[in-house]
């Protein structure tokens, strides 16, 4: 085309665009370049490019040379093809300028219909349309529309002048007001742009042309934009391109129509023909719900030609662009016109399904249809979610309270309760509960498996709360910092609004949103997917990474099988230690064990002394070692030390048989207790309230003195800083007694079952190794405890000893540590918080996530793995334990094997597979392909 031959081509034909070309036309553009090149029923246009745009923000919001001088003779090309001129009075042509970004921004941006209207061109489109009712309709369209976008006057100032016209009349829709009433309502809308402007409406089709422009390229920097790409991470350089068509009119006659048509339902994925449409309208009518469209369907019968039109040209699109496509269209006077084509936004369900089917139908293969589905999809497809409908009327209605962080996906509504005993207790009986903490511990875990959810003030992504709740496959918001509880008045405060106990609410663990009063959910469970079970059956077949599972139950061992787990990367012990029934036996080995520890170091200590004494030392060393001896076996505190451990064997041994047997066949990494004693006794402050009272009130001596036993314990093990204090393998070296009761009880359930004729595959786990010689002594007792008790069972079973990497240090001296370790786990939750100096708890509910809104981070590194700090110890751990140990098995089992964005990451650093909480297996299973698929197509 013409132009000025020294600037830029900004201005592109439908005839000279391409579907290649999205990037510059953008997805609006491209799509009507590839229609009208295909012959399909496209009205003539052109498309300003996003570089234009780019152009007009560069150089401070001015049209960049010759662009329009290139948009001027493009109208002139759309007047030759259509016979028709712009501004003229007898014939004259209308064009609508829409936005349209490289990627689909929905609702996002503006568009401008019947523009060149003025009160020349006005009698010359009622004479050719035949009919004032018709051009004067269309004139308060264009009116009402380049007044709000471009003139910036408030929409609903000319609402209300229609509402007032129709109710002077006695009229209820558009539809029935007249000529004469349409006439009056333009005459009143310019009026009130005089007012609102001091400026007269503009009457030149080109200024309107050349202000509309302007604001489509603005609209791109509009705050619902912005915020759109902000939530979506779309890069915000990318710009708009502005398509100006010339004008069709679904609101001339009622042979006349406009509507949008999907080439598969885009909530079932069901294959056929989906939408709305609505007799004499114009788009902006079907997207404002002023009338109720009718259903796609109904159009077969009402015009079957033009169905079958419409439904051809749909099949014809999909093939030729081999996905499902959203169209929009109008009908002028009975001829089809296809305004717009594009990749139709689906719900997760849709998504797997059309994925599916085309693989089937040999429209796409099956590697693209692993990679057309978006791994949180999966998610949304096996937890409870809360109906949109109902959600977006919850916010409209002022029923959204707060806001807080998601932790735990799914949405759960249930009545507020603040104690875990009552939660406990109301759930049992059926009651559906939403158990409202300032935050969780261990404490109240026997509530929160009977709740539905879980509502914090305090903790982040991998709190307490969190990662319980997640394990459970529970809904769970934390870090909400509007709710201050009340425990006493049993009552809390949501940003101000008091929610007393039993009263309803609920929480979206997806969106972290917190809503009063109960709202609608949908569920599925996987064995109903059958399509997502095809997918990720074909997800099995190319990827390279297992997926293993994160499990502490039988429970959830079942359900991570079901979701296709390949072994079980996490058995944390400690979660099976806090049973109604176990913890009182915990407590008394706690009690217990640092007089007993003591009491039975003395004997190996003077053991250790009478090796190496001299002959003038032994008789005293052999008097104080007899001693010695004598006082472990009457020491009370041994006695109860060791009770205690050996009711904990016989719970712990039941427990592996009953894990060990669900995975039979298949790996299950078991690790050791990990976390500080002091997290199975009450809180310091708590329990020195307690013995006061009792002190103060007087009463039972001996349950006082009991209670004082248990402060003086609580007291003693207090620690600064708990997470570096003594826990992992320094607890099991400072009582050595508990990795052999542990060991023990492994070894023992391995024996059984494997009699039994099961095959099971025990690892045990390490936790917290900082130095290679802490793990060769916990190594020697689990190895000497493991082939003991298979002398004594007769049996032999395979198993593994192998670490955590949780520790800097443990990554540096990776090759140390392989001399020990049989196998190597990243725990990624820890290595993150010693990596960053970051405490997760504190950290997520204070500054981290300002961090993430302010740039300072990109992402929480909590929730997405820190590729350039974290995730170089982990390249490094990796590369330096197969330096020593060629063929070393290594994963993750951090809160990070199941986020995409980290899988890939563990793909490349060669990890063998990750681990995750059960609910996220499919979701890893996904991810994990499309990595491998990717970097397939990297070697290529």
């Amino acid at each position: 085309m013409m132009g000025v031959e020294s600037a830029k081509k900004w201005v592109y034909l439908f005839h000279e665009g391409s579907a290649e070309m999205k990037d510059l036309l953008g997805g609006k553009g491209a799509g009507l370049s590839e229609m009208f090149q295909a012959k399909l029923p496209v009205p003539p246009g052109f498309t300003v490019t996003t570089e234009a745009c780019n152009a007009y923000y560069r150089l401070g919001k001015e049209f960049p040379p010759g662009l329009w001088e290139q948009v001027v003779e493009g109208v002139r090309q759309i007047e030759r093809q259509t016979g028709k001129g712009f501004g003229d009075a007898r014939n004259p042509l209308l064009v609508s300028v829409r936005s349209g970004a490289p990627i689909s921004m929905p609702g996002m941006m503006d568009t401008v219909l019947n523009l060149g209207l003025n009160q020349h061109t006005l009698q010359g489109l009622a004479g050719s349309s035949g009919g004032e009712r018709f051009a004067y309709d269309t004139y308060r369209r264009f009116i009402q529309a380049f007044s709000r976008i471009v003139l910036g006057v408030s929409g609903d100032l000319f609402e209300a002048v229609i509402a007032a016209r129709k109710g002077l009349k006695g009229i209820s829709i558009d539809t029935q007001m007249g000529a004469e009433e349409w006439k009056q309502v333009a005459g009143e809308f310019k009026g009130l742009v005089h007012r609102a402007t001091r400026h007269e409406f503009p009457e030149d089709p080109y200024e309107q042309l050349r202000l509309t422009i302007r604001a489509i390229m603005e609209s791109w920097n509009g705050r619902r934009a912005v915020d759109y790409r902000n939530y979506y991470r779309i890069a915000h350089t990318m710009g708009t391109a502005v398509n100006v068509v010339a004008m069709v009119f679904g609101n001339m006659d009622e042979n006349s129509g406009t509507g949008v048509a999907f080439t598969r339902d885009p909530s079932t994925g069901e294959k056929v023909l989906y939408g709305e449409y609505l007799i004499n309208a114009q788009g902006e009518d079907v997207v404002a719900g002023i009338r109720t469209p009718r259903k796609i369907a109904e159009l077969a019968k009402a015009n079957g030609d033009l169905y079958q039109e419409l439904a051809a040209i749909g099949q014809r699109l999909e093939r030729h662009y081999r996905d499902a496509q959203d169209m929009e269209f109008t009908v002028e006077r009975g001829k089809l016109y296809m305004l717009q084509t594009r990749s139709a936004k689906r719900t997760a369900q849709a998504a797997v399904k059309t994925a599916v089917d085309m693989a089937n139908e040999g429209l796409i293969t099956r590697d693209e249809a692993l990679l057309r589905i978006e791994p949180a999809q999966i998610s949304q497809l096996l937890l409870p979610r809360f109906d949109e409908e109902a959600r977006e009327a919850a916010i409209k209605r002022g029923a959204l309270l707060a806001q807080g962080l998601n932790a735990s996906p799914g949405a759960a509504s249930g009545k507020a309760v603040f104690h875990p005993d009552r939660a406990a207790e109301l759930g049992e009986k059926g009651e559906a509960i939403i158990l409202v903490r300032t935050e969780t511990n261990p404490d109240d875990v026997h509530g929160m498996l009977k709740v539905q959810g879980v509502l914090t003030a305090r903790g982040g992504a991998t709190s307490h709360a969190a990662v319980v709740a997640r394990g459970l496959g529970k809904p769970c918001v934390v870090g909400c910092e509007a709710l201050v509880v009340d425990y006493e008045a049993k009552e809390c405060s949501l940003a101000g609004r008091t929610v007393k106990e039993m009263e309803e609410i609920s929480i979206d663990g997806a969106t972290g949103q917190v809503f009063l009063g109960r709202l609608p959910t949908r569920a599925s469970t996987f064995t109903e997917q059958r399509e997502l079970r095809t997918l990720l059956g074909w997800a099995n077949e190319t990827k390279r990474l297992g997926v293993w599972a994160n499990a502490d139950t039988p429970e959830d061992a079942r359900r991570a099988l079901e979701y296709g787990a390949e072994g079980i990367g996490l058995c944390r012990t400690e979660h099976m230690f806090f049973a109604a029934e176990r913890l009182p036996v915990v407590r008394q080995m706690i009690l217990a064990a640092p007089e007993a520890a003591d009491t039975e170091d003395r004997v190996r200590r003077l053991e250790q002394s009478l090796m190496a004494a001299t002959s003038e030392q032994r008789p005293l060393l052999e008097k104080e070692h007899l001693a010695a001896k004598e006082a472990v076996k009457t020491s009370r505190a041994v006695k109860q030390y060791h009770q205690a451990l050996e009711r904990l064997r016989e719970f712990q041994t039941q427990d592996f048989r009953d894990i060990l047997r669900a995975m039979t066949g298949k790996p299950v990494i078991i690790r050791l207790l990990d976390p500080p004693l002091h997290e199975f006794l009450p809180p310091y402050e708590e329990l020195l309230v307690e013995v006061m009272e009792m002190r103060l009130k007087g009463g039972n001596v001996a349950e006082l003195q009991e209670k004082d036993q248990l402060l003086h314990t609580v007291e003693v093990m207090r620690e600064a800083n708990p997470m570096l204090g003594l826990r992992g393998c320094r607890l099991g070296l400072m009582y050595g007694a508990i990795n052999e009761m542990q060991a023990r009880a492994i070894m023992t359930a391995a024996c059984v079952l494997k009699r039994e004729g099961y095959d099971p595959h025990p690892e045990v786990m390490v936790p917290l190794v900082g130095h290679v010689n802490e793990l060769a002594l916990v190594k020697e007792v689990v190895h000497r405890t493991a082939e003991q008790v298979q002398k004594e069972m007769g049996v032999k079973v395979h198993y593994q000893i192998g670490t955590m990497i949780e520790l800097p240090r443990a990554a540096l001296t990776a090759d140390q540590i392989a001399r020990e370790a049989e196998f190597f786990s990243f725990g990624t939750n820890d290595l993150t918080q010693t990596t960053l100096g970051i405490s997760r708890d504190d950290a997520e509910g204070k500054f981290l996530l300002q961090y993430v809104t302010r740039g300072i981070l990109s992402e929480n590194p909590f929730q997405v793995l820190d590729r350039d700090g974290v995730g170089q110890l982990i390249r490094m751990g990796v590369e330096k334990g197969r330096t020593t140990r060629p063929g070393l098995h290594v994963g993750i089992c951090g809160e990070h094997g199941g986020d995409p964005s980290s899988i890939e990451f563990c793909h490349g650093a060669g990890l063998d597979y990750v681990s995750c909480s059960p609910f996220r297996v499919p979701v890893a299973r996904l991810a994990a392909a499309q990595v491998a698929l990717n970097a397939r197509k990297g070697q290529e």
